[in-house]
């Protein structure tokens, strides 16, 4: 079912906060909000996806392709959608509980995670070659795997081993493991920042963010967080900031990393998730757990909140393509059937009376 935008605002102030997520995810509705409100969300397609009623996860774009890669957690597969055709590519089986996902054009590579649910069994990195869309590896890493990047300047994948409280360090061309990062809590997403050529980390059970140095495999740097779960993260590195999401507080941090200052907070939707992040329109998008999706403006080192609107139930993955600016979004409709919503979003000053 698409996506419907409520006409009414007598209906939206009804309707507001907990109560609409309340009745929205009771009643498997994907409504976007008033016409009144700020932004404009705008459906450009709606496409069906495979497979039955479950949880995605992360989604990873290939730019040289135009190949989006979608982990569908609760099917345990693969979905590979073509965004200049608009059309299925594959889904691929033998991925189980799949979390995070990484293409590497470079490498011709596409890494996931997979992640039993256990608190004692290891899990592992999955390495698809993009061409023929084969496994060609699979590489143990540590207890529930679920972020990662890729580290171009030492040719290293690094995987959040959310349980095993550490990064698993992987090669990429040689899939050989090259050691272990214990980071002394629950690990949330992990990211690369070209500019410091460190990596960064949330350590969720400790409201921490750690840097990482990618060639010695140690900690040189640990950042308090003043919130309540720190797991999804974004680095602005041009700007220098981390962008961090507070699932048990519904937060978003700006954190500054040079020096390490926090130097922004915000509400968010309850139990914030993926972020996602338009340079080009500095524009970004957190969505959540609970169907909310903030939209933020970057204005020089600082953030302006430009809308919150409850897209759908579990609109808690968003992917913006650079590129297009067109964002992709998978959701459950009232049957509880997949589908990928792409949409467009604009700010009501940049909307024709």
């Amino acid at each position: 079912m698409r996506s419907r935008f409520l006409k009414n605002r007598s209906l939206r102030v009804l309707c507001s906060g907990v109560f609409t997520a309340l009745l929205s995810a009771i009643f498997f509705l994907e409504p976007a909000l008033s016409a009144s409100a700020s932004p404009v969300w705008s459906i450009v397609a709606t496409i069906p996806l495979p497979g039955g009623a479950s949880r995605f996860d992360y989604q990873s774009l290939d730019p040289k392709t135009g190949r989006l890669y979608l982990s569908h957690l609760g099917a345990g597969r693969l979905v590979v959608f073509d965004t200049r055709t608009r059309r299925m590519v594959a889904d691929l089986p033998g991925f189980p509980h799949v979390h995070g996902v990484l293409a590497v054009p470079e490498l011709h590579r596409v890494y996931a995670t997979v992640s039993p649910l256990s608190k004692t069994k290891i899990g592992h990195l999955a390495v698809v070659d993009a061409r023929s869309l084969r496994t060609v590896r699979r590489v143990p890493a540590g207890i529930h795997p679920d972020g990662l990047d890729f580290d171009p300047e030492n040719g290293r994948i690094f995987v959040s081993n959310e349980w095993g409280q550490s990064l698993s360090v992987i090669d990429a061309r040689s899939l050989r493991v090259e050691g272990t990062v214990p980071l002394g809590g629950e690990v949330g997403n992990t990211r690369y920042d070209p500019l410091s050529k460190r990596i960064y980390s949330t350590v969720q059970t400790r409201n921490l963010l750690v840097r990482v140095d990618p060639s010695a495999l140690r900690i040189d740097q640990r950042i308090s967080l003043p919130c309540l779960h720190p797991h999804g993260l974004f680095i602005d590195s041009r700007r220098q900031q981390a962008f961090v999401a507070c699932e048990r507080d519904s937060r978003l941090l700006v954190v500054d990393l040079p020096t390490g200052r926090v130097s922004g907070r915000f509400s968010v939707g309850a139990r914030p998730d993926v972020l996602s992040f338009d340079s080009r329109k500095k524009l970004l998008f957190v969505a959540s757990e609970s169907g909310w999706v903030t939209v933020f403006q970057e204005k020089g080192r600082s953030l302006e909140k430009e809308s919150e609107d409850f897209l759908g139930y579990r609109a808690h993955s968003i992917l913006v393509d650079p590129a297009t600016h067109l964002l992709y979004l998978p959701l459950e409709n009232r049957q509880g059937q997949p589908f990928l919503e792409i949409l467009r979003w604009r700010s009501q000053r940049d909307s024709p009376r």
